[in-house]
């Protein structure tokens, strides 16, 4: 596997990623691991149980927050999306990314509440829905794509979340992968190393078994606007790329109608 630098920007971004379990702490981890040079990443852990409702956020927020000029928002209950107006204040940021990788933890009606707590504080956010469908000028996948403007969350975007690939493709069999951006919580680069000596033909296939297996940690739960579950989502934006990447080597096949008989 190979992995692509893009130009970098000389203006200096201060991350501060805020978790609370697993699967915010291996997106964390990953950011920290594979950020460019001219990235600061900062990480805060919150409590690990928080009430749905907090009357007193300052009684959940222990220690100091670092300064940052982007807080991503790793939560994985609705008591830490509550916490972030004040983390937000606290770090002083410009912009939240907080990703919607499980509607039970950030439902759709609390994402409405902090979008309006955060804009009453001159603080931009942007909420994809999963972290993976993040690009440089929209988020999430049809049917509800959105566009966004923000400089801090689109540069982001330019190293981190919808994946990225270019495949060299040799006598039928991936010998190069480049990612040119990877998933956040790096599943673009495992499942780039895991295609190399796969066929063209099965590379699809291939990636979506190494999404599954990586593990992807996003919800198996249905998604009412998308009509599936984020899991699913999230890997049908990789599986897609792939066969984009791989298409100038694979004859596109068609459904033959069942009982179809060509004429002679």
């Amino acid at each position: 596997m190979a992995l692509s630098t893009p130009t970098e920007g000389q203006r200096p971004l201060v991350i501060l990623a805020v978790t609370q379990g697993l699967w915010g702490e291996r997106i964390a981890e990953n950011i920290q691991r594979h950020a460019p040079p001219h990235w600061t990443v900062h990480t805060w852990s919150a409590p690990r149980t928080i009430p749905p409702v907090v009357d007193d956020p300052e009684e959940y927020i222990n220690g100091p927050i670092p300064r940052a000029d982007l807080l991503v928002a790793l939560g994985d209950t609705p008591g830490l999306a509550q916490l972030i107006p004040d983390v937000a204040r606290l770090c002083g940021c410009a912009s939240v990314l907080a990703p919607v990788d499980r509607s039970e933890a950030l439902p759709q009606g609390l994402v409405e509440q902090l979008r309006g707590w955060l804009e009453a504080m001159g603080v931009r956010s942007v909420f994809p829905r999963p972290l993976c469908t993040l690009g440089e000028e929209t988020i999430n996948r049809w049917p509800i794509v959105e566009r966004y403007d923000d400089p801090l969350v689109r540069e982001f975007a330019r190293w981190f979340g919808q994946p990225k690939l270019a495949l060299t493709v040799e006598d039928m069999v991936v010998t190069r992968v480049e990612v040119t951006r990877d998933s956040a919580c790096g599943c673009a680069r495992f499942v780039a190393e895991g295609l190399k000596g796969v066929r063209a033909e099965e590379a699809v296939d291939a990636a979506g078994m190494l999404h599954h297996h990586f593990p992807c940690l996003a919800s198996m739960n249905i998604d009412k606007d998308y009509r599936d579950t984020l899991m699913h989502v999230s890997g049908n934006c990789l599986k897609e790329e792939v066969a984009q990447a791989v298409a100038a080597y694979v004859p596109t096949q068609y459904l033959r109608p069942a009982g179809h008989v060509d004429e002679a």
